[in-house]
């Protein structure tokens, strides 16, 4: 798993390429870190490039929202690919996230 995050002034955005597995997730506590600092920004998460998702990439989704609520910020869920979007369908995510 790959983030790559492009920051302005307003607004800071994730591109998660390959697997958010468990692994990746301990992987990418950095970024993620990272991404909850700038939570009372406007964050979209690109997912475009995400081919999968398991119970720890969803903690990942739920920390960072969790942060931008206590922050007065936003959280974007871009581009999710079918799979996803059908792992987000089971699991109640599509009612809390913005999708686009």
């Amino acid at each position: 798993m790959e983030v790559i995050i492009n920051k302005t002034d307003n607004e800071v955005v994730a591109r998660l390429v390959g697997r958010l597995d468990t692994p990746a997730s301990l992987d990418i506590a950095p970024d993620v870190q990272a991404l909850v600092e700038e939570a009372g920004k406007t964050i979209i998460l690109d997912c475009e490039e995400m081919s999968y998702i398991s119970s720890s990439g969803l903690r990942i989704f739920l920390t960072l929202r969790k942060a931008a609520a206590e922050k007065g910020g936003r959280i974007i869920v871009r581009s999710i690919r079918d799979e996803i979007r059908g792992v987000f369908m089971m699991t109640g995510f599509l009612n809390l996230f913005e999708i686009q």
